[in-house]
């Protein structure tokens, strides 16, 4: 039989460690805060590992437009279900999940579509920092701290809403499965999902940071015949070459020339933006093919950037897609793509470069900042 956890009010509010961002633009101070038991249709998850990701970093930074203070930061979360709220029916103590910024509630307009994956339930409040009821579990000496993408991963403990975990095969190396979360989701999902590349299409992929990564795996995944893979660095060119990209070189002012030559001067059937540069979505725009070439964006721009597109690029028949966490529909897919992982289909390991602990999350900025390795982990248990 299926143990389920206490109900709310006989979940007591515990002390935590977790790494909070106080004030933009200073380091993140790992502390002790108090984190409340899950409310209705909430879940109470003891993180296991959890990646360190830009956008983590894009917010600590002030430069998201969207940022708050004071929030514990962290959205790329695995861990094991130890308490229920009220009226949760999917997930058991014990199961193991992953944390969903980008949550699935699977009776909106949206989860009931198959055109987009933006789960409108949650949609205002998570963007404000709060969980569905307006209020925050977590505190620190009785003053509210926010919770950041609703996952708030960077903690020994996170409560979050029941619609925002994906269970996943409890085989599966939290440590690995965490990186499905965001990163590796949102490139897989980019290719498989928003662009839906066809097989033996030609794809080029600017960017091999883990989103890009994921795009060259997703590709592969799909059959495509020549996949390009397009960075600054040799070394992520190399991690490229390992996901299944045919061809690869470094990126500068010429790249778009580069692709054309390698399409007789038509251009890809996909390009695939993952850096979060302007320019460099301009020259994905533009090195799609004419005629039917789509350029998927995943990148996040900075505050009050633009993207310019010469009109003529769309009358010939190239098309721009923005595609958020890869179209991903998360309590459905992360569990799929987590077992293709399993299966051996999707190399997750090579993603894996630094292990560290919480106390060193501000060196996983140090480390993304410096392009050292894909991503860092931070080991919570």
């Amino acid at each position: 039989m299926t143990r389920r956890a206490p109900h709310a009010g006989n979940v007591a509010a515990m002390k935590i460690r977790a790494a909070v961002l106080e004030e933009f633009g200073a380091p993140l101070v790992v502390q002790e805060v108090d984190l409340a038991g899950p409310r209705a249709g909430e879940v109470l998850v003891r993180l296991h590992a959890c990646g360190v990701c830009h956008t983590d970093m894009y917010t600590a930074s002030g430069v998201d437009p969207s940022g708050y203070a004071p929030t514990v930061l962290g959205h790329e979360g695995a861990g094991v279900v130890e308490a229920l709220g009220e009226g949760v029916t999917s997930l058991a103590v014990g199961d193991h999940v992953v944390t969903l910024f980008s949550p699935q509630c699977r009776e909106c307009v949206h989860c009931l579509s198959d055109k987009t994956n933006i789960c409108l339930k949650i949609r205002e409040q998570q963007g404000r920092g709060y969980l569905p009821d307006g209020t925050t579990r977590l505190s620190k000496d009785g003053e509210p701290i926010r919770h950041f993408m609703g996952t708030s991963t960077f903690a020994e403990a996170t409560v979050m809403p029941e619609i925002a975990l994906a269970k996943i095969d409890p085989e599966a190396p939290l440590d690995r499965a965490c990186l499905f979360a965001c990163g590796l989701s949102t490139g897989l999902g980019a290719a498989m999902n928003t662009a839906k590349v066809e097989e033996g299409s030609f794809v080029v992929v600017f960017g091999a940071g883990m989103v890009g990564l994921g795009a060259v795996a997703g590709a592969r995944l799909m059959g495509a015949e020549r996949i390009v893979c397009v960075d600054l660095s040799e070394d992520r060119l190399a991690l490229a070459t390992g996901q299944g990209a045919t061809d690869t070189f470094v990126g500068g002012p010429d790249a778009v020339e580069r692709v054309l030559e390698l399409t007789d001067g038509f251009g890809a059937d996909y390009t695939f933006e993952a850096t979060g540069n302007v320019k460099v979505m301009a020259q994905a725009v533009e090195a799609a093919r004419m005629g039917w070439g789509l350029c998927t964006v995943t990148g996040v721009a900075g505050k009050g950037e633009t993207l310019d597109v010469i009109p003529r690029w769309l009358i010939t028949g190239r098309r721009i897609a923005g595609s958020s966490f890869g179209g991903v529909k998360g309590r459905d897919q992360v569990p799929r793509f987590v077992q293709r992982y399993m299966d051996g289909d999707i190399d997750v390991d090579a993603f894996l470069s630094h292990r560290i602990s919480l106390d060193e999350v501000n060196k996983g900025f140090e480390l993304m900042h410096d392009q050292d390795g894909i991503r860092s982990v931070i080991e919570l248990s």
